[in-house]
């Protein structure tokens, strides 16, 4: 099957139905539940993309084994060209989603990619695992299926009594291997988040790069496998949705741009062998996000998403300041600097991968890793930063909002001749800072906030990261050198 249409992903979702639950109760048809069903529209609309005619190009190539057009951000780029090309597609769904879903089918498709091209490491554990983690990403690439992934097990306690190091990635309720049997290991156990969950056709798990297995009795945690997300005794439960049901005027964002999490549970799921990619070996659990340049390939798809993200908060911001008027006051023009300037900063920190990209040990062109390490970083104080400020520019305008039905309503005369502008009427005013709302001070906006800040590690946790990582070692001796000179 080449790149799939929107029906088509639709109609997969029917017809692999996964066991889905939401309030109490379980999902019978995720394509028709008001809280999930234009999150899925969303979604097929992407799917779409792929097929627009003055878009085809830079949404897919050709495959190598069909002949049919795939999705770009399969490709395996062997180019500091074809890694541009790559990044273009992803922006085009960044964009039309304002930046605001996170774990679009670009995030896993590259992450798949890099793995299986790194074939060889998965070899070092079993010769086997090699075969299975190609066929495994020929099999995603050709029927241009939706992946979801969830990577941390949930936490009993953070108590340093309990567990003497906070990555230790193991207690009596994580995932881990309760047997083997000739047809494939089974799980049992439960694992945070899986972002895009209900809308997902496979579900990955492995471990994360801010994660670590411990040695002693690893072979019950250490493993990476992927599952269609309708594998049996496999559960999905999902937050609050943060689609209401209400119209795009009253919630621009939240009624488009609920991609939902949830928490996964694994009662004794069965993965077969063909599906195992890493099993029983600490080392390579804990370094593969590194070593086989997953981190790289999936972060240059996040950073480039933060780019649109900038875009999309500058613009607001800039079109909040018009309607307001308050662009000639000193403190506006501060805060409208700030986001313009994470904006030129994460943008450089993405030109700077790509520009710097190397071909790596798999022979695949690489993004490089500091630039990528550091955008990652200081998005997650950019963008909390960039709601306060969004915060600070509206002020009692986030506050004082009518509804669509208000416009429509009693009051729409009065609404009409106190909320009009110097440079707006009424009705785009409101709609405008219903925007702002969603983007900032909603339960949508407010999530969109808690997932910046942690779905790449704390804060702290990617300064030791990158502490780590950052060869500081030119400098330094740099610094003696001078000291020495008489």
């Amino acid at each position: 099957m080449p790149a799939r249409t929107g029906a088509q992903y639709i109609a997969g979702l029917r017809e692999r139905s996964a066991e889905i639950y939401i309030n109490g109760e379980q999902v019978k048809d995720v394509t028709t539940h008001p809280a999930l069903c234009n999150g899925v529209r969303t979604m097929a609309n992407l799917y779409d993309m792929q097929h627009d005619p003055a878009l085809r190009d830079e949404m897919t190539y050709t495959s190598p084994t069909t002949g049919d057009r795939v999705g770009l951000s399969f490709i395996t780029p062997r180019t500091i060209d074809e890694l541009e090309q790559r990044r273009v597609m992803m922006t085009h769904w960044a964009r039309a989603t304002c930046g605001m879903i996170g774990r679009t089918p670009d995030f896993l498709n590259v992450t798949i990619m890099s793995l299986a091209a790194a074939g060889d490491y998965f070899a070092r554990n079993r010769p086997e695992f090699k075969d299975n983690i190609h066929r495994y990403y020929e099999y995603v690439r050709e029927n241009d299926l939706a992946l979801t992934h969830t990577l941390a097990n949930v936490q009993r306690t953070r108590s340093p009594l309990a567990v003497p190091m906070p990555q230790d990635d193991r207690s009596d309720v994580a995932l881990k291997i309760v047997r083997e049997t000739d047809a494939g290991i089974v799980v049992r156990g439960a694992r945070v988040m899986a972002t895009l969950g209900p809308l997902s056709d496979e579900v990955a798990v492995y471990l994360a790069s801010s994660r670590r297995v411990p040695a002693d009795d690893a072979e019950r945690y250490t493993f990476a496998f992927s599952i269609p997300c309708n594998t049996p005794g496999l559960k999905f439960l999902c937050r609050e949705s943060l689609d209401y049901g209400r119209s795009h005027f009253d919630h621009p964002l939240g009624s488009r741009f609920e991609e939902q999490d949830s928490i996964v549970f694994f009662n004794d799921v069965l993965v077969p062998w063909e599906r195992v990619f890493l099993l029983g070996d600490v080392d390579l659990s804990n370094n593969m996000v590194m070593d086989t340049s997953q981190y790289n390939h999936s972060r240059h798809q996040s950073v480039a998403k933060n780019v649109v993200k900038c875009e999309f908060m500058l613009g607001l911001a800039n079109l909040m300041v018009h309607t307001l008027g308050s662009g000639q006051l000193p403190h506006v023009q501060q805060m409208m600097a700030e986001i313009i300037e994470n904006l030129e900063v994460t943008r450089a920190c993405l030109r700077s991968a790509e520009s710097e990209a190397k071909i790596d040990r798999w022979g695949v062109m690489c993004p490089s890793t500091t630039p990528l390490m550091i955008a990652c970083k200081l998005f997650i104080r950019m963008y909390p930063r960039m709601t306060e400020i969004l915060h600070l520019l509206g002020s009692s305008s986030l506050m004082a909002l009518p509804t669509e039905a208000d416009l429509n309503g009693p009051l729409a005369s009065e609404i009409e001749r106190y909320l009009e502008t110097d440079t707006s009427s009424a009705e785009e005013r409101v709609r405008l800072f219903r925007l702002a709302w969603d983007a900032c001070c909603s339960a949508f906006g407010s999530r969109q906030t808690l997932y910046e800040r942690f779905f790449q590690g704390d804060d702290l946790l990617n300064a030791g990261i990158l502490y780590n990582f950052y060869d500081r070692t030119p400098m330094t001796d740099w610094v003696r050198e001078f000291l020495e000179q008489e």
